[in-house]
């Protein structure tokens, strides 16, 4: 996976990980792990995720007949 940031973001990420002795990969996992659960946590979130799994079962039972 290939990650594009801008030069200001890259630079704040590596100083950010430096100062919690980490690697930048690592900063960018918690970071990820962090949005996930917060994400899971949010009613809003939950509502439409489950509006677009909806959707989608649809779609799927029409293809599987």
């Amino acid at each position: 996976m290939t990650l594009r940031l801008a030069d200001e973001q890259a630079a704040l990420l590596e100083a950010m990980a430096r100062v919690d002795e980490v690697s930048v990969s690592e900063a960018i996992r918690v970071a990820i792990d962090a949005q996930l659960e917060a994400r899971r946590a949010d009613p809003d979130f939950q509502i439409r995720l489950h509006r677009l799994i909806e959707v989608n079962q649809r779609w799927l039972e029409q293809l599987a007949q």
